[in-house]
C-alpha cells in the first residue's frame, strides 16, 4: 500500500465487524474516531501536585501489545508504552501497521472510565530520518497521546540502521528530529526522546540539553550505557546529574524498579518526575499499586484479554511465566509444566487442573487473590 494513503486505510481496529473492516479499507466509511488526548504535561502536574512521580510502564519488544497495556493500565500506570515500532516499516507496509499497532474502542474512548484515573497511551518509534519520523507521526498521532523517540535501543541490528542507541551520538540529528515534529504540529503532537547514559555524564547531559531546547516535552534516561549488562546495576548518580542540568522539563528515571519500595527509592535519590518500570511490570504488572508479587486476578483479567482480542500463544505463556510466583517448588513446578504447553487450549487445560481460573462475568472474576489461594489444592480450594 502506498504511504501516501488516507490515514482511514491504515488500520485495522480490534473488536469491529469484519463487514465494517472491508468498508473502512474502501474508504467508504468513517474509522474509529481519533482518541481524546490526554496531556502528559498536565500528570506531570498533577503528581507533582500528590508529591508521587509519573508512573510508567515501558515498552518491551513483543509483550507491550494491547491485552497487557489494557491490564497494566488498570493497576495504576499513569503511561503506558507501546513495544518500539520502527518507522520505515509502518510507513511502507500494511503488514507492518497490521501487526505493530493494534488498538480498540476500549483503549481509545474507555480507558479513564476502566481505571478511574487519566492515562495516556505513548507510541514508542524507532527512526532514522525525518521523512520517515514524518510521516509515522501523520499516521499514528490521532490514536494516541504522546510519541516516544527511542534514541536507546542497544540492539545490534537496529543500531546498525542508524536507530536507537545509534542516536545517542548525534544529539543534533535527534534536536532535528524533534525540531521537525513540533514545527508541523507544535503542542498538538507531545514527544518524549528516550535514551540512555554515556560513559561521560556531560556527554549525556549535552544531549539532554540539546534534545530539551529543540522542544522535546519530556525526557526519559535509563542508568546504563548502550554497553552495559542488565545484570549491572543502573547509575542512579548519573541520572540525578542530568535531572540537575535540566530545568523545563520533566525527567523520568527507567531501570533497576522492580519493587515498590524501588519507587520511592529511585525518586528520592535523583529528583526525577517519573519512574518507568519495564521488566519490573512483566513480571509484577501490579507494581504500581504497590504489591510485592503479581495477583491471581492480574492473570485471569490477561487471559480474558488475550482471549477476546488475540495475541500469539508464545506471547501470552510467556506473560503468565513471568508474573508466576519464583522460589516454592510447588510454583517452581507449576511453571515448568506451563512451559511445557504447546498452544492456547492446552495452556487453558493447564490452568483448569491446576487453578481455579474464572472467566469473565464468572463471579469471583478478577479478585485480587494470591496464586495460592487459587490453586487446586491449595489454600483457595474449596471442597
Amino acid at each position: 500500500m502506498d504511504a501516501a494513503q488516507p490515514i482511514k486505510e491504515q488500520f485495522i481496529i480490534e473488536n469491529i465487524p469484519a463487514k465494517r473492516r472491508r468498508l473502512e479499507s474502501t474508504g467508504n466509511i468513517e474509522p474509529l474516531n481519533p482518541k481524546p488526548k490526554v496531556d502528559p504535561l498536565l500528570i506531570f502536574a498533577e503528581c507533582k501536585e500528590q508529591n508521587r512521580p509519573v508512573l510508567i510502564a515501558g515498552p518491551m519488544v513483543r509483550y507491550s501489545k494491547l491485552p497487557f497495556r489494557e491490564l497494566v493500565g488498570l493497576y495504576e500506570s499513569d503511561f503506558i508504552y507501546t513495544p518500539m515500532i520502527l518507522a520505515r516499516e509502518f510507513v511502507r507496509h500494511r503488514g507492518g501497521r497490521d501487526s505493530d499497532f493494534t488498538t480498540n474502542l476500549k483503549e481509545q474512548h474507555s480507558r479513564q472510565a476502566l481505571s478511574g484515573k487519566k492515562q495516556c497511551l505513548i507510541v514508542q518509534v524507532g527512526a532514522n530520518n525525518v521523512t520517515d519520523l514524518l510521516r509515522f507521526v501523520e499516521m499514528i498521532h490521532p490514536y494516541c497521546d504522546a510519541i516516544g523517540l527511542n534514541c536507546g535501543c542497544p540492539v545490534r541490528e537496529q543500531v546498525r540502521e542508524g536507530i536507537g542507541a545509534a542516536l545517542m551520538s548525534d544529539r543534533f540529528k535527534v534536536a532535528k528530529f524533534v525540531k521537525a515534529v513540533k514545527k508541523r504540529w507544535g503542542d498538538k503532537v507531545k514527544m518524549e526522546t528516550k535514551i540512555r547514559v554515556h560513559d561521560n555524564v556531560q556527554e549525556t547531559i549535552q544531549f539532554v540539553q540539546e534534545v530539551e531546547k529543540a522542544g522535546v516535552d519530556w525526557i526519559t534516561i535509563h542508568g546504563r550505557t548502550k554497553d552495559t549488562r542488565s545484570s549491572v546495576p543502573v547509575d542512579l548518580e548519573k541520572i540525578k546529574l542530568v535531572r540537575e542540568a535540566i530545568k523545563r522539563v520533566p525527567v523520568v528515571a527507567n531501570g533497576d524498579c522492580f519493587k515498590p519500595e524501588d519507587i520511592q527509592r529511585i525518586t528520592d535519590y535523583t529528583k526525577v518526575d517519573g519512574v518507568m518500570a519495564v521488566r519490573g511490570v512483566l513480571n509484577n504488572p501490579c507494581l504500581f499499586t504497590m504489591r510485592s508479587e503479581a495477583t491471581w486476578g492480574a492473570v485471569e483479567r490477561l487471559i480474558s484479554s488475550v482471549m477476546e482480542y488475540g495475541l500469539p500463544f508464545q506471547l501470552a505463556q510467556h506473560h503468565v511465566s513471568c508474573m508466576m510466583p519464583k522460589g516454592s517448588a510447588i510454583m517452581n513446578r507449576l511453571n515448568k509444566s506451563l512451559n511445557e504447553c504447546t498452544s492456547m487450549v492446552g495452556m487453558l487445560d493447564w490452568f483448569d487442573d491446576n487453578f481455579e481460573l474464572r472467566r469473565l462475568r464468572q463471579e469471583g472474576f478478577a479478585e485480587e487473590r494470591s496464586f495460592e489461594d487459587a490453586r487446586r489444592g491449595g489454600a483457595g480450594e474449596k471442597h
